[in-house]
């Protein structure tokens, strides 16, 4: 009889809940903003259930999963439910389809869901408001100007947690930003912060809003009534910014206001000692666009560094390597001046650099030797014994076979000497190591790859290790010596 009541029992349990399987789905908020995140929620009744698989919610992705699981009991009857959450953020209004779900054995379909997205805006009678407010809103491409950012928070606002999204700049160089500053007034706490800004391309530019996400305290009842307390996100926007940019008058590409400046580490050097000079340019402008000052100078080796900007200021830094006297010619910088309403030029001074004992300074020396007069005196015809003309004759004969010798040798003697001088050759000077790859710089990589190392090194102030055992193979390769 027991066995009997017990089974009746799970018969009866395993009925209702079969009565009560179903899948019903909901989203919570069905209207969100544009960037807020929505709950897509799946609610499942039934004993046995396979839960779903989704790989996106409306194609858009899906951030975040929870599930629960709970058991009820109505007028003697019990019902069991699962409560599956998908976190996402929907890009636009859409209806999500209807999802299969296997429960006890059977294939149940959900309802299909509206989720609404509206575009962001701003509400001025919300306890947060947020401003942008540019100082400009018509200008040149690469004009900079500032962004001002308003927070106005209500002193009666509960905030548990809070995160703030800037703007997106697309279209526009982030030049600077400000430290944040805050005022109290009787009703508000207001903060302040502001972006310097440069647009990089003509047209309409739009400054999307800024988004603050507030978390505040609230309670909800649980599934037995009780209240139990959650936290709620709910997002706050700005106003959006429109800026129109317009094309540079007269061709230029550089606007604003600056000065130029280089700087040369010594003007008179060895020969193949490097000459390192900075060029510093300072104002306000679009620095951002400004190319790299290396030249072009016949018989010496440039190297240029990437240019670097901080602030209002960019600088570049460049190597002179020659072994004769050069000139480093004048750097230039043409922009348009928003005071003058013009094109203006600046430029440094040239630089003169001496090479101590260079080529050039041997080759200009032009000394004339005197040629000595001569004079051609008769000698006196005096008899000479055979004797004597004998004792010269053997003398020659002595000192054409020694020479005969001595020449023979020396043909052996000489591969020696230039093998013994080509294994001195020290691949540890990278000065003259450098010098000797450089002709084969563009023509293979692998000798490319040395060279930026040894640049670097030289140049640049790095320390890096060459692969030794493909340097030899290089050398081998071009009977570098």
């Amino acid at each position: 009889m027991k066995n009997l009541g017990k089974k009746i029992f799970i018969t009866f349990i395993l009925f209702t809940t079969a009565v009560y399987a179903s899948v019903t789905a909901r989203v919570e908020p069905p209207v969100v903003h544009s960037g807020e995140t929505a709950t897509y929620i799946l609610t499942i009744s039934g004993e046995k259930v396979h839960k779903p698989v989704l790989n996106d919610i409306c194609g858009n992705q899906i951030l975040g999963t929870s599930s629960q699981t709970s058991i009820e009991m109505v007028n003697m009857d019990y019902k069991k439910s699962y409560v599956l959450s998908y976190e996402f953020a929907p890009q636009k209004s859409c209806t999500i389809e209807p999802v299969n779900v296997e429960v006890d054995g059977k294939t149940e379909k959900s309802n299909a869901v509206k989720v609404v997205v509206k575009p962001a805006s701003q509400d001025k009678d919300a306890p947060f408001v947020l401003s942008l407010k540019p100082s400009k809103e018509e200008l040149y491409v690469g004009e900079p100007f500032v962004l001002n950012l308003e927070l106005k928070q209500s002193k009666n606002a509960a905030v548990v947690d809070s995160k703030f999204i800037e703007p997106d700049f697309k279209g526009f160089w982030i030049k600077a930003k400000s430290q944040a500053t805050r005022q109290e007034t009787p009703e508000y706490i207001i903060t302040r912060a502001s972006y310097k800004l440069a647009p990089q391309r003509e047209g309409n530019l739009t400054i999307k809003p800024a988004q603050l996400r507030i978390a505040t305290r609230i309670n909800r009842r649980d599934m037995w009534g009780s209240f139990m307390p959650q936290v709620k996100w709910r997002n706050y926007y700005s106003n959006e910014v429109k800026i129109h940019a317009k094309p540079l008058p007269n061709g230029a590409k550089i606007v604003g206001d600056f000065t130029i400046s280089v700087k040369a580490d010594k003007t008179e050097i060895t020969s193949n000692e490097a000459v390192n000079v900075t060029v510093t340019v300072k104002g306000e402008g679009n620095l951002e666009d400004i190319g790299t000052f290396k030249p072009y100078i016949d018989g010496v080796n440039v190297f240029d560094e990437k240019i670097e900007i901080h602030g209002d200021a960019l600088t570049q830094k460049l190597a002179f390597v020659s072994d004769k006297d050069f000139t480093i010619p004048p750097f230039k910088l043409a922009f348009y001046d928003l005071k003058t309403k013009q094109v203006r030029q600046i430029k440094t001074e040239p630089i003169h650099i001496k090479v101590k004992g260079s080529a050039n300074a041997s080759s200009s020396l032009n000394i004339k030797k005197e040629e000595p007069k001569i004079t051609i005196k008769k000698a006196k015809e005096t008899s000479v014994p055979a004797t004597q003309n004998s004792v010269n004759y053997i003398w020659l004969a002595v000192v054409f076979i020694s020479g005969l010798v001595i020449g023979i040798a020396l043909m052996f003697f000489k591969p020696f000497k230039i093998a013994r001088k080509e294994k001195s050759f020290n691949i540890k000077d990278e000065k003259l190591l450098l010098l000797k790859l450089l002709p084969y710089k563009d023509e293979d990589e692998e000798v490319k790859k040395i060279v930026d190392i040894l640049e670097g090194n030289l140049y640049g102030g790095k320390k890096e290790k060459i692969d030794k055992k493909l340097l030899k193979e290089i050398i081998k390769k071009y009977d570098i010596a």
